[in-house]
């Protein structure tokens, strides 16, 4: 098998397995830490689409005057893409957690921002990707409510955060 449908098998199996999401640990995924990390938990991850939740608190290094910046969001939408490629390598790399970047940022809207105690649940779905590089079309919600929306492009290094 290649390794395209290497990856696409270990989504598949994920998808079957939704309920044990809550059950990865966040900061196995991400090469931030804290307090930079900006995701609670993943939600939900297949070959397309990766959720995960943020709770704001007031002690989140982007809040500032009462709700989380502009730059929290973003940074949230860029780490959900963090935890869709964290989950490959988890699986394949045995543990190795690769360093990424983000590359463009287009489209931005921000309908609002979120106040602590809100939870976000924020949207990543796969456009494109090509080598090391990824552009998704990204929702950060809080219910119903979509307050922030774009494009990114990110690119991950061969590097890891080891």
């Amino acid at each position: 098998m290649g390794l395209g449908k290497d990856i696409l098998l270990w989504f598949v199996q994920l998808r079957i397995k939704d309920m044990e999401f809550e059950k990865i640990n966040i900061k196995d995924l991400l090469p931030q830490q804290p307090p930079f990390v900006m995701v609670d938990k993943l939600l939900y991850c297949d070959s397309q689409t990766t959720k995960t939740a943020l709770t704001v608190r007031e002690d989140n290094i982007f809040f500032d005057n009462g709700v989380l910046a502009e730059a929290g969001l973003i940074e949230n939408i860029a780490q959900t893409c963090a935890a869709r490629v964290g989950s490959i390598n988890h699986k394949k790399d045995n543990n190795s957690i690769k360093i990424g970047f983000i590359g463009l940022i287009r489209n931005l809207e921000i309908a609002r921002l979120p106040k602590a105690g809100e939870t976000l649940v924020t949207q990543v779905n796969l456009i494109e990707e090509i080598f090391q590089i990824s552009l998704v079309n990204a929702t950060v919600s809080i219910g119903d409510e979509i307050i922030t929306s774009c494009e990114m492009k990110t690119s991950i290094t061969n590097r890891s955060n080891e």
